[in-house]
């Protein structure tokens, strides 16, 4: 993924397997976050009425002299000259955990999405069944009033059926509910390509099951971890006080929560261990995996899930369910319950009572992310509306927006990077004839997808209730995991997306071995018609560059061109391949992010080799572009810059952001995507072009006595 952590490595049942808190999502694509630096309990949040109006929000610009900082020497500290006016005067808001071009985009986008879903909210029987399902959605969410009367009244049927159990066999029953409405108790489960003949769908289940952001956080003993745990376990104890439940009850309760979560911690892979394709490659027959975890009555949970009948799985690892296999008897009846009501609860608290809605939010929005207050309503429901139904609200997005003429410019700049691609690898000096022909073929052999879906999912059989907002959610939710289960065992369908059309992101599919861009990110400052081709290719033009670089990352490297996980490289060049790689990965891990935390240069290995090759294969095509004609406007010095100066202004711009030191903190052992800082200064150190426009030279600090290349 480009902009945020989206890959479709672990495919979409791990997806799935991830509960969506929209108290506490962050603004561009898809996030992931974790633990905070804050050493003292926020104070509990005051509930703020939503404006009736939200304040007009400008499109951002693709190249702005007012961000840069010009005192600041592009040698030594290139980043603050791009962006330290821009990181001034552009301080993180209050309803934000950070504040970049990607949230300033987003922001944009959620603005035209507002409009959209305002009108479609209106009771109209002129209404197209598309927007009367989207209007409904939204009604029912932004209906504040009609949710804070109800309390926790819309989740007791589930609470109710957890109750109820008595024995294994009905927890195990239990279990396969939460997951057939969209939860993801315990493990995640849902359909993936098979690994080794990426043309089919199989069963994949994976390891999950936590209500922190990693399983460091249960693992950990340093005060920051013991902390957190402790603040987690007074957030589930006030959930339950919430429920009904007295508060030493609760205090024990929570306790019992976190010690099943601790075990499902210890038991799971770190997620440097996951980024490799060998350590999710373990298919096996359903009776195999019922005899390796026979606690987990896997085939009892299969069939009352309702998911079609399959004989073969891949487990994400086995080590998991082996291991957590003895707590599903060790563990008292009673703590499972607590700890399933839990996994309920923590799933419908955004769309509960204002209580809920808040204690969900202290925790997992102000703790953990240092967010100062909750988003305006209208903000969550416009993103909760995308995210249960993204190819319904995005149909009349993309007829706003988009439109087919936007599909032909991003075609024009995709060939031409993987025309740069193509000449970048029959050019590198370290890599032998025969894998080069492999690499070339893979390229060859990359589709692109671009702005929005050919075919439209079919909503017709989502049920939606105006004025029930937690049934919509869990009907979309359920739709969504159905639609998912229902895959297994038939053909890949190459033309699904993994993002919704208004997301400002972009992503690269190895099975699929392809690159998508959806028609949000297809925008200044990423892409505007009105500036010059240099800031263009500095900006989308290393998107481009970026996600077809995915295919040959430290992971995508290891499919072929069908997406099969296939060696197609000689020893040699693989060991070769593996050492510069390493260069990249001991550069990033000398990082900073924040107080004493460096970045893990392994876990965000992948987006490096992909942001230093995207840079690098987007400069070559800038250049065959401006070769063709000399007196294109490619050619000229624009406001006082060179071509080149500017396809790296116009790179660096894209990635000007703050962070709380909180979220910081979060994303340093969560995310596989470096700050903004080091995705820029970490690309353009490395890189002799940059060091010739900007008249580096060897001893400054963006000049690297040891550049790292791989592509």
């Amino acid at each position: 993924m480009f902009g945020r952590t989206f890959r479709i490595f672990l495919s979409v049942f791990l997806l799935l397997a991830c509960v969506t808190l929209w108290a506490q999502k962050s603004d561009t694509a898809k996030k992931k976050s974790a633990p905070a630096k804050t050493a003292t309990a926020a104070k509990k949040s005051t509930p703020t009425a939503a404006k009736p109006k939200a304040e007009p929000v400008a499109q951002p610009k693709s190249f702005d002299l007012s961000a840069m900082d010009k005192t600041a020497n592009p040698c030594e500290d290139f980043y603050e000259y791009a962006c330290g006016n821009w990181r001034k005067n552009n301080p993180i808001p209050s309803d934000q955990s950070r504040w970049g071009r990607f949230n300033e985009l987003a922001e944009y986008n959620r603005q035209i999405l507002h409009q959209i879903l305002e009108k479609a909210s209106v009771k109209d029987p002129k209404r197209s069944p598309i927007m009367q399902k989207i209007g409904d959605f939204y009604a029912s969410c932004m209906d504040e009033k009609a949710v804070d009367a109800k309390g926790s009244a819309p989740l007791k049927p589930i609470l109710n059926r957890i109750a109820a159990v008595s024995n294994r066999d009905q927890l195990v029953d239990t279990l396969a509910y939460l997951h057939a409405l969209g939860g993801a108790a315990v493990f995640g489960f849902g359909a993936q390509p098979d690994l080794h003949n990426a043309s089919v769908m199989i069963a994949g289940i994976s390891q999950g099951g936590l209500g922190l952001p990693d399983r460091d956080y249960y693992i950990n003993q340093d005060p920051k971890s013991q902390e957190t745990r402790q603040k987690y376990v007074e957030h589930i104890a006030k959930t339950f006080e919430l429920l009904g439940d007295n508060a030493a009850t609760s205090k024990t309760e929570a306790q019992a929560v976190l010690a099943i979560e601790t075990k499902l911690a210890e038991a799971a892979f770190e997620r440097v261990k996951m980024r490799d394709p060998k350590n999710r490659d373990h298919k096996m027959n359903v009776s195999e995996l019922a005899a390796l975890a026979p606690g987990f009555k896997f085939e009892r949970f299969f069939a009352a899930t309702g998911a079609p009948q399959f004989t073969e799985v891949n487990v994400v690892p086995p080590d998991f369910f082996q291991k957590v296999n003895g707590a599903l008897e060790s563990v008292s009846l009673s703590d499972w319950k607590n700890y399933l009501r839990w996994q309920a609860a923590r799933a419908a608290s955004p769309m509960l009572s204002d209580k809920f809605v808040h204690e969900n939010f202290d925790f997992y929005g102000k703790y953990l992310n240092g967010q100062k207050e909750i988003q305006p309503r209208w903000k969550r429901c416009v993103q909760s509306t995308d995210q249960m139904m993204g190819e319904a609200l995005g149909q009349p997005y993309v007829a706003e927006t988009f439109g087919p003429q936007g599909k032909q410019r991003m075609l024009v700049m995709v060939n031409a990077l993987e025309k740069a691609l193509s000449t970048d690898i029959k050019d590198l000096p370290w890599m032998t004839p025969t894998t080069k022909e492999q690499a070339e073929a893979k390229l060859q052999a990359v589709t692109n997808k671009i702005g929005y879906p050919e075919k439209w999912r079919d909503y017709k059989s989502l049920r939606i209730v105006r004025g029930d907002l937690l049934g919509d959610v869990q009907r979309a939710r359920s739709f969504e995991v159905h639609r998912n289960w229902n895959k297994i065992g038939k053909p890949l369908d190459k033309t699904e997306w993994g993002m919704t059309p208004p997301t400002v992101n972009a992503y690269y599919n190895p099975a699929e071995n392809n690159i998508n861009f959806p028609a949000g990110i297809l925008q200044p400052p990423f892409f505007d018609k009105r500036v010059d081709e240099a800031v263009n290719f500095g900006g989308i033009g290393v998107v481009i560059g970026h996600e077809i670089t995915h295919g040959f990352d430290d992971q995508g490297a290891k499919f072929d061109l069908a997406g099969n996980l296939k060696n197609w490289w000689s020893d040699a060049d693989k060991k070769e391949f593996e050492k510069r790689t390493s260069c990249i990965a001991d550069e990033y891990s000398s990082f900073v992010s924040v107080d004493d935390l460096h970045l893990n240069g392994r876990l965000t290995l992948g987006e490096n080799t992909a942001d230093n090759g995207g840079v690098r294969i987007a400069y070559m095509a800038l250049h065959n572009l401006m070769s063709q004609d000399p007196k294109n406007k490619a050619n000229q010095v624009i406001e006082g810059f060179t071509p080149e100066q500017r396809f790296f202004l116009g790179f660096a711009q894209v990635w000007c952001e703050n962070r709380t030191p909180e979220s910081a903190r979060v994303l340093v052992k969560t995310d596989p995507h470096s700050p903004g800082r080091f995705r820029v200064i970490g690309v353009v150190q490395n890189d002799p072009d940059f060091a010739k426009a900007f008249s580096c030279k060897t001893g400054d600090k963006m000049v690297s006595e040891n550049a790292c290349r791989v592509w």
